[in-house]
């Protein structure tokens, strides 16, 4: 049986960054301020009542302040940015999140642009978008990508001078992927390639990498044909599939062949238990930093 040391923990990483957390969260309540997140959903979505559900409970662990306002599917943008206003002037209130998929009559860009940029633990804000593409570090960062970063870090992966593949372009995970490891910095100095549907032949360029991020949304895209012995796989995918062995008749699986390609790769993260608790991790972190900020 193939030895799992190559695969990367999202868990156990997670859970030493909320360790570290705690203590500065302990240092806050010191200070007399307890870090504030308000969680906002508009509907019913199955998928958005789970993972708000998750960070909520991430949030007691470790102690912070949590509230959930759930609003009706049928909810005008007018009304949500007014909810958003009150939620911005919350003094108790150090961050705010608001759960996507929204409604088809509420525009997502409108929602994340009227969050105070100081509370916008997303990292979604034009503001926070703008920092981190000119790498200041005062900004908030995508909570995704900023997971990727610190896996990689945490894993003993060297980033600098590395052939980086990104599959996928989209504003949450690939776009500001590709800003955090093409930047100036120890961390980072990566050479970066970002893959999409309009893409010729991706099968070259992922076998050229060194690292490969899956952010397609395509179940199981990344096959082991496609990449070289030793490729670092970070795994962001998160697609439901039949499975007729499953007591829900699906399964979710990520964007990666993870199976075929475990004996191939020097580094990969599992799905579930790799990329998605680093996202909730990120937000914890990026909530007491806000907390942190705000007393100044």
């Amino acid at each position: 049986m193939q030895a799992a040391t190559n695969v990367v923990d999202g868990r156990a990483v997670a859970a030493q960054i909320q360790q570290e957390l705690a203590a500065r969260v302990a240092v806050l309540k010191q200070r007399g301020v307890v870090p504030g997140l308000a969680f906002v959903r508009v509907g019913e979505d199955a998928a958005s009542k789970v993972y708000v559900g998750r960070k909520e409970k991430a949030c007691a662990e470790l102690g912070i302040l949590s509230e959930t306002h759930v609003l009706p599917q049928q909810t005008s943008e007018a009304e949500l940015l007014a909810l958003i206003g009150k939620l911005n002037a919350a003094t108790h209130l150090h961050g705010i999140l608001v759960q996507a998929p929204l409604p088809k009559q509420i525009r997502e860009s409108v929602v994340f642009s009227t969050v105070l940029p100081t509370k916008d633990v997303d990292g979604f804000h034009p503001v926070n978008v703008g920092k981190l593409m000119l790498g200041d570090d005062t900004g908030f960062k995508p909570c995704t990508p900023a997971g990727v970063m610190e896996l990689l870090a945490r894993s003993g992966v060297s980033t600098a001078g590395a052939e980086v593949v990104i599959l996928g372009r989209g504003n949450i995970v690939g776009k500001p992927m590709a800003a955090m490891l093409c930047q100036k910095s120890r961390a980072a100095n990566a050479t970066v390639t970002i893959c999409h549907s309009a893409t010729r032949d991706i099968q070259a360029h992922c076998r050229r990498a060194d690292i490969i991020i899956a952010a397609m949304g395509v179940a199981e895209f990344l096959k082991a044909d496609m990449v070289k012995p030793g490729v670092v796989v970070m795994d962001v995918g998160v697609n439901r599939v039949p499975d007729a062995t499953s007591k829900t008749g699906t399964k979710l699986v990520g964007d990666v062949d993870y199976k075929n390609l475990l004996p191939i790769a020097g580094k990969i993260t599992p799905n579930p238990g790799g990329v998605g608790p680093m996202t909730i991790a990120m937000l914890l972190q990026n909530t007491v930093r806000a907390a942190e900020q705000a007393l100044g």
